[in-house]
């Protein structure tokens, strides 16, 4: 997407998400009023990224996730609520998916994974590692 005009990459954007609807998540994350570039990065590691964590430094529940998937060799993408822009705004798009507590709140190949109990599940049943691998995120 280098070289396209501001209108150029919108209409670019809007075509490729509206094809990836199935993801309530961006939907909602659209309707945040905030810079188109900001929604564009961040939506775009959602898709593109096999792992995105969305978190808070103050969090240990966060750190522990980090930590999980870090001992998998997975280096994933991590969006610090409280240091970013429009970090409160993006937590009320994570917190209108009924997602409760809010972070961590873990992406893996695109789809809202959920959070820590979620996470912790996935690895004690030994269908976290096969997600991360089919997502591109750690090799075999």
């Amino acid at each position: 997407m280098g070289g396209l005009t501001l209108n150029q990459r919108d209409a670019e954007y809007e075509h490729k998400y509206k094809k990836l609807n199935q993801n309530c998540f961006i939907s909602i994350f659209l309707q945040i009023p905030t810079c188109i570039a900001h929604v564009t990065i961040i939506t775009e590691s959602i898709l593109e990224k096999p792992v995105v964590l969305f978190s808070k430094t103050s969090c240990c529940i966060s750190h522990t996730v980090k930590s999980l998937l870090q001992d998998f060799g997975v280096s994933p993408v991590v969006y610090e609520l409280d240091e970013i822009p429009r970090g409160r705004d993006i937590e009320a798009a994570l917190a209108k998916l009924g997602h409760n507590p809010v972070v961590p709140a873990v992406f893996i190949g695109g789809k809202l994974v959920g959070g820590a109990n979620e996470v912790m599940s996935l690895h004690l049943q030994l269908y976290l590692r096969p997600m991360l691998t089919r997502a591109g995120a750690m090799w075999v």
